[in-house]
């Protein structure tokens, strides 16, 4: 999967890589998996996996190249680090929203931030959030910041809403 994308995340697994690939890939338009690796022999003193198992599944979400590596339980996800879904309308959040958080933690985080099943922390969030939030008018920014913290799964017009002052 040859790629122009200079920079790809790579995300650990411990050795649900394939299965996390094809669960993300079900859920983004235009997605695929690309070429799947495999421990052989070689380094089996290091990495001590059964030659054969999945080593790396490329595979692109949305156009976006990704890598998943099997890397064993010595690293676990955390919300240091997330992947932004940008959508245009309730729709797509609410889609997004559903299907990630399938199967993952029940307790939703605050301000669009979820946990998928494999512990990947995602944020799925308005793609003019930020024009909400941050924009030049201080007091309507407030306003969508105050709602935006009542909030776990975001409501695009409520947010729209509390900007506009209503």
């Amino acid at each position: 999967m040859p790629s122009l994308q200079r920079i790809s995340p790579c995300l650990w697994f411990d050795h649900q890589a394939e299965e996390a690939a094809t669960f993300y890939t079900g859920i983004f338009p235009n997605s695929r998996i690309g070429s799947v690796a495999h421990y052989s022999e070689m380094g089996r003193e290091h990495h001590g996996k059964e030659p054969g198992s999945v080593l790396t599944v490329a595979f692109e979400l949305d156009g976006q190249n990704f890598l998943a590596l099997n890397g064993g339980p010595a690293f676990v996800f955390s919300e240091a680090i997330s992947l932004i879904v940008s959508c245009d309308s309730q729709a797509e959040i609410d889609h997004y929203w559903d299907r990630l958080s399938a199967g993952g933690p029940e307790e939703a985080q605050m301000c669009g931030w979820l946990k998928d099943r494999f512990g990947v922390s995602w944020q799925i969030v308005p793609r003019h959030l930020g024009d909400l939030v941050a924009g030049p008018d201080a007091q309507k920014s407030a306003r969508a910041m105050q709602a935006l913290f009542t909030m776990k799964k975001l409501d695009m017009a409520a947010l729209e809403r509390a900007h506009a002052g209503g």
